[in-house]
């Protein structure tokens, strides 16, 4: 491997050692208040536990919290008491082990560049040679579909190639965790079942941890292996955990996705703050 710029060798693997098991993102009582004067409690005695590997996703209406407690876990925001630990240790701040995913891709891009040069671009602040740049950069582009398009910019691609585009992005920096709020919401249903299984893809082959935001229950199924629904807020909490054990690739007609869909559904309409505390 090319050694880095003024460096007898190439920055570490930001990555932790891998083990079946490891708690990437440990939970315990968590809460968070915004506010002075008059203060808003968001999230209330937050219980959860994300294991290494895992697909998680964050299922709740709008406004319950799942966005908060994203950027928790991604070091944008403090807890105002209990216990958030990423590896066993207090989450201090953003860190490059962890990638956030915006639902507006542009706002992630740097539109005067091109795709491959986007890529590029958190390697360049790593300081890694422009050879090893190139090689890990055309490694991601070809793993997301995207490597014809490499000489054009953001505005030259659709927003579905955007979002490719930010995934390899991500992965060039080779991040220990994915942390994403509604990156496909504003998609057509098409274009977001191929990212759909674009993302699968990419997780099947990369094993990273996704902890993922939507309030698409649907979307939820076809992608997780677990679903936490979070209750509605103030005080918003963990009210339920499901393990989705269906094989992947999941089709929506499935029966047993269906009864799946129906108790979301279910649990969603029914939660409330009190009946998630009991």
């Amino acid at each position: 491997m090319p050694a880095a710029s003024n460096q007898d060798s190439p920055p570490a693997d930001p990555r932790p050692p891998r083990s079946v098991g490891l708690e990437v993102f440990s939970i315990r009582g968590l809460v968070k208040t915004f506010g002075d004067d008059h203060p808003y409690v968001a999230l209330q005695d937050v219980e959860l536990t994300v294991t290494n590997g895992e697909f998680l996703c964050l299922l709740g209406a709008s406004g319950c919290g799942k966005s908060t407690l994203l950027n928790l876990l991604a070091g944008f925001e403090k807890p105002s008491g209990g216990e958030l630990l990423y590896r066993g240790k207090p989450i201090g701040g953003p860190g490059r082990e962890r990638v956030m995913f915006f639902q507006d891709a542009n706002a992630a891009l740097l539109p005067w560049q091109t795709v491959q040069q986007n890529v590029e671009f958190g390697l360049r602040l790593q300081g890694l040679l422009r050879s090893e740049r190139r090689t890990r950069a055309e490694a991601c582009l070809q793993l997301v579909g995207l490597a014809e398009h490499r000489h054009k910019v953001p505005s030259e691609i659709s927003g579905g190639m955007r979002q490719r585009l930010q995934i390899a992005r991500a992965l060039a920096v080779q991040p220990d965790v994915f942390l994403m709020d509604e990156p496909f919401a504003a998609l057509d249903a098409i274009t977001r079942r191929r990212m759909h299984a674009a993302l699968l893809e990419v997780w099947a082959r990369e094993k990273r941890t996704i902890v993922f935001v939507t309030h698409d229950i649907m979307e939820a199924l076809t992608l997780a292996d677990r679903v936490a629904v979070m209750s509605m807020g103030p005080g918003s909490r963990i009210a339920q955990c499901m393990t989705i054990d269906q094989a992947r690739p999941r089709n929506p007609g499935d029966p047993g996705l269906g009864q799946l869909f129906t108790r979301l559904e279910q649990l969603l309409h029914r939660i409330s703050p009190a009946e998630a505390a009991q």
